[in-house]
């Protein structure tokens, strides 16, 4: 009796230092992976609500109809700005960065925007134009031009000048997101200092890593008022890793 309780004792413990290896060595091999960002991320930053809520403010004051949101939401595609994330490790779980907005998908969203606004104005007017009893043409190239003999410009341009806010300034995105210094991560707090001209600004995350993911959840820290909480969660994805 004693011999097959000291047997199952032994054999107890030898499964417990074999699960025990076994857990090191996957902290060893694949946990500590989390804290390594080398590579090239992207992430995706969503603009159709701020589009769809400027487009509406302005639509709903043409005079005689009427638009709800949710219509304006159905002339809105959805409009994303490309970030670029790249880190180089350096030391264990710290190194160097750079981050861009890319010009490119910033104007390609601006055009995309402003063109469905174009779409949803040129349907109120020809709207407008049936309520107050015109009987003319209000195709596509008829509208253009009443637009044009009206405010002596182009929709583009009309548009252009009436909303500007339609989308965030490029210049706005890049003060949040563009710019390169040294980051650490520590504790599920991804850390990075913005260094620009002798300047350092530090801007703390909270974060997480699911494997080709790294999903910014917060600002935290002193300086946690650069960033409204409600641009979270930012999630990037792993383009190609370090070499």
């Amino acid at each position: 009796m004693k011999k097959t309780i000291k047997t199952a004792i032994l054999t107890l413990l030898l499964l417990t230092l074999t699960v025990s290896t076994a857990f090191l060595a996957y902290l060893h091999f694949f946990a500590s992976d989390v804290n390594d960002l080398s590579g090239e991320w992207t992430a995706e930053i969503d603009l159709t609500k701020q589009a769809t809520v400027s487009a509406y403010s302005w639509l709903q004051d043409i005079e005689g109809v009427s638009l709800s949101l949710e219509e304006t939401e159905a002339y809105i595609p959805e409009l994303t700005v490309r970030v670029d994330l790249s880190f180089e490790q350096t030391v264990d779980a710290a190194g160097t960065f750079y981050c861009s907005v890319s010009p490119e998908s910033y104007e390609a969203c601006l055009q995309t925007a402003y063109g469905a606004l174009r779409t949803a104005f040129h349907d109120l007017l020809a709207e407008r134009f049936h309520m107050a009893g015109y009987t003319g043409s209000t195709d596509e190239e008829a509208l253009e031009a009443l637009v044009v003999e009206t405010f002596g410009m182009s929709t583009e341009e009309y548009l252009a000048a009436s909303v500007p806010g339609l989308l965030p300034l490029f210049d706005t995105l890049q003060a949040r997101f563009d710019g390169g210094g040294t980051y650490e991560i520590t504790e599920g707090v991804l850390t990075r200092r913005f260094e620009e001209e002798g300047t350092v600004v530090t801007r703390m995350e909270t974060c997480i890593r699911q494997d080709g993911q790294l999903i910014l959840l917060e600002e935290t820290g002193a300086d946690s008022s650069v960033v409204s909480s409600d641009e979270y969660p930012v999630v990037y994805t792993l383009r190609q890793s370090a070499k």
